[in-house]
């Protein structure tokens, strides 16, 4: 060890772990939030002056904004991140995101000042796109940079537990305040409740994060002097490949799991009834699920390699959704959350699990958090940005099966990427 090396102040790959996956749970937390409201209260709230079909397309509208302000978010973020710190970015991007969640929580609806509360709605929607754009490039280098050699797989799922665990938090958080209030107080106030609780979130969130510090490997790039001038101008002039195969590695993966667990709950209102709650208690289930099978298929990407996962998730995505709509046409909600459960934990999971450490191993030190963060949001807005927009514009045009149609394309794409794409893992 050089002297140069011998004090760069350290973070145990546990603690680095530990604090990407609180950070990360918080902001997903928050940008679900919205996700669910959308599907649920937003339409009569913000959008009440047009039909059913419009009012739910209006709404999805404003939640595809968020996807498309996230590679904005990985650009600034990007170059912040691998010039000034993958830190100091993280706890930027957990305020951001905070203020705009409790904000969301105060304002005004429609009923009280007419378009300007769809107006703001948008703004801070953009604000949560923007946080998560800067969120997960840097929570995903901190755990797989920090990770011990060969298990870079497993300490990276850490970062990717963020989503189940905030989907949880946040499916669980509107259920029980739901379930609490009752469906006219919930809709009349009670729906405020869970965003406000962003504000004590995100002051935990603070105390864990500003506790770490970057890994030595990037402390060293930045001690030789050897940072990236324009980062992402550099990333995308030397390694455009690997951006447009991670872009095209998100398609599946998050289409699939915006449709399940999004677009889900709109549609299984129209099939068991608006006072249904099956989808959320279906999402709730696949994101305790998540928890478990997240390390697992990253820890198993470890030793058999990446791209074996992501090919069997590609083309399993399309099946876990024909037996979703299926299940939904049942009547039998134990057959919607088997449905549901096998779309997000086997098929979803066993892409998701690996991807942080894939993502970040196709890039070197000093363009990663520029590289890895611009396939990873590009692909977001490309596919989960408008799959329940797309998803209830084909719902009336020719009905689920086009649905399916649509979402076959995106996993085409992903399983090519995946066959292309350099295996890391050995």
């Amino acid at each position: 060890m050089t002297a140069a090396t011998a004090v760069l102040p350290r973070t145990s790959p546990r603690s680095a772990a530990f604090g990407s996956a609180i950070g990360t749970t918080i902001e997903w937390y928050d940008f679900y939030l919205y996700a669910t409201a959308t599907a649920l209260v937003f339409k009569p709230l913000f959008f009440p002056n047009i039909s059913s079909t419009a009012g739910t397309l209006a709404a999805f509208a404003t939640y595809a904004a968020g996807f498309g302000a996230r590679p904005i978010g990985a650009i600034v973020s990007g170059h912040l991140g691998d010039r000034v710190g993958r830190k100091s970015v993280l706890v930027a991007a957990l305020l951001v995101m905070g203020l705009a969640t409790t904000a969301i929580g105060v304002l005004p609806t429609f009923a009280q000042v007419g378009v300007l509360a769809p107006a703001l709605l948008v703004v801070l929607r953009l604000l949560q796109g923007l946080a998560v754009g800067a969120e997960w490039g840097g929570a995903a280098l901190l755990s797989i940079e920090h990770a011990p050699p060969g298990r870079r797989g497993l300490f990276g799922s850490f970062t990717q537990l963020g989503s189940p665990a905030g989907m949880l938090l946040a499916t669980g958080v509107y259920y029980a305040v739901r379930s609490l209030a009752g469906d006219d107080a919930f809709l009349s106030w009670a729906w405020r409740l869970p965003f406000l609780l962003s504000i004590v979130l995100v002051v935990i969130g603070l105390v864990v994060r500003l506790r770490l510090e970057d890994a030595p490997e990037f402390q060293a790039v930045k001690q030789r002097n050897e940072v990236a001038r324009l980062p992402v101008v550099e990333v995308l002039r030397t390694q455009p490949k690997n951006v447009l195969l991670t872009t095209g590695l998100r398609l599946s993966q998050i289409g699939l799991f915006v449709l399940l667990t999004t677009y889900s709950l709109t549609y299984l209102q129209g099939t068991f009834g608006k006072q249904s709650q099956v989808g959320l208690v279906a999402v709730m289930v696949s994101s305790a699920l998540g928890l478990i099978t997240t390390p697992l298929w990253a820890h198993l990407s470890d030793r058999y390699g990446r791209r074996p996962f992501y090919l069997f998730g590609a083309v399993a995505g399309v099946v876990a959704l024909v037996l979703f709509f299926l299940a939904a046409h049942s009547g039998s909600a134990v057959l919607v959350v088997l449905a549901i459960v096998l779309g997000v934990n086997v098929a979803h999971d066993t892409m998701y699990g690996p991807q942080a450490a894939w993502f970040g191993e196709l890039f070197e030190t000093r363009v990663r958090y520029s590289g890895a963060s611009l396939g990873y949001q590009v692909g977001a807005v490309l596919s989960g940005g408008f799959a329940p927009l797309i998803a209830a514009a084909l719902l009336v045009v020719g009905g689920p099966w086009l649905i399916v149609v649509y979402f076959g394309v995106l996993a085409v794409l992903t399983f090519a990427s995946a066959f292309y794409a350099k295996e890391t893992a050995r």
